[in-house]
Order: C-alpha cells, then structure tokens, then sequence
C-alpha cells in the first residue's frame, strides 16, 4: 500500500501518487502493446513466419514486454498493498477455468436466447476445425492481451487505486485508463513501425473498422466486467479476469468473425442485434461475479468476539468455565492471559487474502484450569485468596 510509517500505524498516500501508478500501469501495456505489434511485425519479415507463428510471435512479445515491468513495480516497493491477485499455479488454474466457465455460460444463454428470437441464424459447424481455433486462438489471446493486460490494468492500476480509494472509484478509474490504452499503443505503434520500417495501423481513439462511439461503450463495459471477475472471491482472482478476457475474445471471434477467421463455426446477426447480445452477457457475467462477491460477504460477518459452539450440557459447562477468562470483545487488555483481537476490518482483510473468509481471527490464549477457577468455586485454605462473595454477605 502506498503508506507512510508514523509510529507504527499506516497511513494512505496522497492521491495524485496513486493516480500516477495507475497512469504507469496503463503507459506500461501502451507501450508493450505498440512496441510488441511493430517489433514483431518487424522480426516475422526477417525470419521470413507466416501463419500461427506469425501471430504468436507479436504475442509473445506483448507479454515479455509487459509482465516482468509490472510484477517489479509492484514486488520492488516496499509496503505494498493489496497483491496482483496471481496466486499459486494451482490456484491460477482454478481462477482461470472459474472466469472462462462464468463467461461461457452467460455468453452461451443470452447467445441462445438471441437464436430463439430470430436474431441469430448459425452456420453448419466444422468440430475439428472450431477445436483447432479456439485452442490457437486462446494461446494468442492471453500473450497479446488476457495477460499482459489484466496484469497491468486490473492487477497493477486496480491495485494501486484501491491501495488508496474505494472500490467504486477505483474501478471507474480503472476502465477509464483502459480506454486510454488502445490510442496510446497506436502512437508508440506508429514511433516504432517508423523506426524498423514496418507499417502501422492509423493512429485514433478506436482500431480501423471500429464505430467510433459503440466501440468506446463496448469497451467500458468490458472493462467493468473484467473488474468484478477480478474482485470476485475466490483466489487467485486475477487469473478469473483473464479466463474472463479469453472467453470474450473466442466467443466474439467464434460468433460474429468465425466466417473471416475461418473458425469452423459463425453466425449471421446483424449489427445492433450483435451490439445487444455482446453487451448482454457482459452485463450477465458482470451480475453472477458481483452476486457472488455480496454473497460471500454477507457469510462473512466480522467476529465481535470467540465463537462458541453451545450444543449439550458438557460443552455448556466448558463455555461457563471458560467464560470468565476469554476476551469479552475487541478491545480485550493484554494482561491476565488475554490478547488483543484485532479490528472487524483487519480481520476482513486477512481473511478475504488468505482465502479463509473473514471470520479469522488469532487464536486466543487462556489461563490454564489452575489458574481459572470454576464458576461458583472459591479459594480455601490460600492466603490473600481471593472469595467469591454474594450480595448481603458480610466478611468475618
């Protein structure tokens, strides 16, 4: 987190600085992507590539390009905030089969739903040729954009924005660096196409044959899709925004390019009926992640204090004995065998990043049964013992 040390307590940054690291995220794939389409262009002439390796190459390039930058970024400051969000490589598989299997789903729904309308009229589909597509497409698509973007924007920009605001304003500010993204490439492409002497595509807000008003739309919803994949429980949540990402890019490549693409398997839906539909299962995918995450946080009520299973007359009598020497709440002392419990935030932090839910809380030491006498007992014979007297008792 961006914080400042004042006698052992954090503090946020100023903000300008976490705009700026969100800025930096998005230069950082701005110029992996522009730098890795015009160098690898370049590199596919001199090796004399074509086909599949001519488009994995550039691939490939956006990634080494883009990836180790940001992981230092984050990784080299000390102090750092909330994590990119990768996770273990087992963990990451999981997140990424969570946001492509949500994706598929919504897209496969409202997809259908547009058949039953009339909207959508399919193509006779080619299995081994569409099989061959998707597992092409999705290898090229998570080197030029599923990773390297999400890493930059939904890991690192996302990251550094919540390290300091709320979450509404971070995923605002999030999107509106990735729409920044698209122009910004078009220019390095340009510098750098110049400088190896390849040709680049013009220079605009939108790609060539994109609207220059749906596309922008198309993209903001994109993008706060990709955000509440990434902000879903679960861990290695990052890797559930790039499932997300690879889904999106194979079922529009599959669904309304598949004829030019040759994917085995297309279909006919004209251009404001394509619009609703791609915008509708974004807006489904985007609702099951943030279901799940309202979801997960109403299980996950902050603990006011050490949770007690009462269930039968001998774990009754456990809980009155131990009663009297547990924490009675938050701000339990430190003395007499009891530790302080944190705040219901830190506890919901912990728990959200470990994976654990926010009921974590540390374990509580008690007295031992020498030193906690049972309810109703008291000392005898010990002097300066203390005795359990009852109201309108006299000491003799």
């Amino acid at each position: 987190m961006a914080t400042k040390e004042k006698r052992g307590t954090t503090e946020p940054g100023p903000a300008w600085r976490a705009w700026g690291r969100a800025l930096l995220g998005g230069a950082v794939m701005a110029v992996a992507l522009g730098t890795g389409n015009a160098l690898g262009e370049a590199l596919v002439r001199a090796l004399d590539l074509d086909g599949y390796p001519a488009q994995l190459l550039p691939a490939a390039l956006v990634s080494v390009l883009a990836v180790p930058v940001v992981l230092a970024l984050r990784t080299g400051r000390p102090g750092s905030g909330r994590p990119l969000g990768l996770g273990t490589p087992a963990s990451a598989a999981h997140g990424f089969a969570r946001g492509l299997a949500v994706t598929t789903a919504c897209a496969t729904l409202v997809l259908g739903g547009g058949t039953a309308a009339g909207w959508v009229r399919w193509s006779g589909p080619d299995p081994a040729a569409l099989v061959s597509f998707l597992a092409g497409n999705a290898l090229v698509a998570v080197l030029l954009e599923a990773l390297p973007e999400e890493t930059t924007l939904r890991g690192y920009a996302w990251a550094s924005l919540r390290d300091r605001f709320g979450g509404v304003l971070s995923a605002l500010g999030t999107t509106l660096v990735f729409l920044l993204v698209p122009a910004a490439s078009t220019v390095v492409q340009a510098g750098v196409a110049q400088a190896v002497g390849v040709d680049a595509p013009p220079m605009g807000l939108a790609p060539a044959g994109q609207d220059p008003v749906a596309y922008p739309v198309l993209l903001s919803v994109f993008g706060l899709t990709l955000i509440a994949a990434r902000t879903a429980p679960g861990r290695a949540p990052l890797w559930a925004a790039i499932g997300t990402h690879v889904a999106f890019l194979s079922v529009n490549r599959v669904v309304f390019e598949g004829g030019r693409r040759d994917a085995g398997w297309s279909a006919h839906v004209s251009p404001v009926h394509a619009a609703i539909l791609e915008l509708g299962y974004l807006a489904a995918t985007a609702a099951v992640f943030t279901g799940a995450r309202l979801l997960a946080s109403r299980g996950r009520a902050p603990a006011s204090g050490p949770r007690t299973a009462v269930s039968g007359p001998r774990v009754r009598a456990a809980a009155a004995w131990l009663r009297p020497v547990l924490p009675s709440g938050p701000r339990a002392t430190a003395s007499g065998g009891r530790r302080v419990q944190p705040s219901a935030a830190t506890t919901y932090s912990v728990g959200v990043w470990a994976g654990g839910g926010s009921g974590l809380v540390p374990p509580v030491r008690v007295l031992s049964r020498a030193s906690a006498p049972l309810p109703g007992a008291f000392s005898r014979g010990r002097p300066g013992a203390a005795v359990r007297r009852t109201p309108g008792t006299r000491r003799r």
